[in-house]
Formats: structure tokens, sequence, C-alpha cells
């Protein structure tokens, strides 16, 4: 546990770094309680101030809870996302401090719905690439996700698609998504979807739609969301004009 005295960075965000890499190479279990505060400092070499700063930001994000008495604990993984923020999945879990787990990627050409065809402004008569992916932590799947591209976005079966989306469009096909539409729903999850994760038929979950788009407007991907519903909100703020 060493930290850089003479780097630019500050002292308590080169700790907060650290501690997020702990996090985020699975270290701790949820309700895993870090070392005390004093602890710390004396192994960073710091001051118990310096430390607590580099943890705030960690509980500001909900990442880590402090417990009166007891300590400071890595918080039960519910997650949060706001809508005003937008980022590739794994980018965001990863910046929570979740490990994100791949439990099943297929990608394949087929026929798609047609709310897909309608929202990607191509007609009905051909197969567009999907991609199926259903993601969670090292605990259990949260999140289901089907994507259907526009004819024009080059992708193909034997992409890498654990990697993210967004960086694959971006540093591959030099096509970097800039707008995103939501939709969002309270649905039962029906046999399928309570399967994939590992829920009860007909369980409350979070559905959402998302259309993205390139900066032209032009409509990239149309995206379905199944979120478990215990383990995922979203969160929206909004400024009064």
């Amino acid at each position: 546990m060493k930290i850089d005295q003479s780097s630019e960075m500050p002292l308590y965000k080169q700790i907060e770094n650290y501690l997020r890499e702990e996090i985020s190479s699975g270290k701790y279990n949820d309700g895993s309680f870090l070392p005390r505060e004093q602890k710390l400092a004396n192994q960073f070499g710091v001051s118990r101030n310096t430390v607590r700063q580099g943890i705030v930001n960690l509980v500001n994000e909900g990442i880590l809870k402090r417990t009166a008495g007891k300590g400071t604990v890595l918080a039960e993984r519910t997650i949060t996302t706001k809508l005003s923020e937008w980022h590739s999945f794994r980018n965001e879990m990863q910046k929570k401090g979740i490990v994100l787990k791949d439990y099943m990627v297929n990608a394949e050409f087929e026929y798609a719905p047609d709310e897909a065809y309608e929202k990607l402004k191509v007609d009905s008569n051909k197969k567009l690439f999907k991609l199926e992916r259903l993601r969670g932590d090292k605990v259990a799947p949260f999140v289901y996700f089907i994507s259907w591209f526009h004819p024009r976005i080059k992708l193909n079966e034997h992409e890498d698609y654990t990697k993210s989306l967004y960086s694959i469009l971006e540093e591959e096909n030099s096509i970097v998504p800039i707008y995103s539409e939501e939709e969002l729903d309270a649905i039962e999850a029906d046999e399928k979807i309570a399967e994939y994760l590992q829920i009860e038929k007909q369980k409350p979950i979070l559905f959402r739609k998302r259309l993205v788009s390139d900066v032209g407007e032009r409509p990239i991907e149309f995206n379905l969301g199944y979120y478990r519903s215990d383990k995922f909100t979203y969160s929206i703020r909004f400024e009064r004009k």
C-alpha cells in the first residue's frame, strides 16, 4: 500500500483510486468492512484526515457506507444510474466499483420485431444484427440487454462483445454514439426473463427502451434492457427553466 509523495496527484486521490481498484478486484464482498481509518493512515503513511478525504467520494457514490461505531463497509450493490449521465454500461459499472460479468453473449443476424425496424428506419424485409447480453456481478445476473443495429453498422458475430460496445463502435467502426432517447416502464418478468435474471416469474422488473443516434441524428442501435428491480434504480434530475 504505497503512494507517491512526489506525484502531482493529491494524496487523498491516490488513496481513493487505490481503494477503488481493491473494490473492483473483488477483494471485498457486500457488507465487508474496510480497515479502520487509523490503520489505513498508518499503512499509507499519511494523516487520518487524508484517508477520510480519500474515502468520501466512494461514500458519496454509494460504493462505501459509514456505519456509526463500526467503521466503513462495502455497500450492498443496489445500482443507481443517472439519466443525465450516459456512459458505456461497462465503464459505468467500473466507475461504481462493480466487476461486470457476462453470463451470456449471443450475436447473430435475425429478423427483428416491427418496432426495431420502425425505430431504426429500416425496411422489414432484411435481417438485422442482433446482440444479446446477460450481465451482472460475480454473484448473479442483474440485467438482460437485446440490441438491434442499423445495417450500415458493420458488426459481425466474431467480435469480442465482452468489451465495451461503444468502444468497438468508435475505435473499429468510426461511429460515435451521441444521442440517447429513453423510455422506462415497470413490467412483470415473463418466463424467459425470469430464468435469465434468476427471479420468480411475474416479479416486477424495470424495462427500458433506448434509441441511440449519431451526431447527425441517424439511428445506430435500438436497445431493450430488462433490469432486476431489487438491484437497479434510475435517478432523474431536472432543472427548472
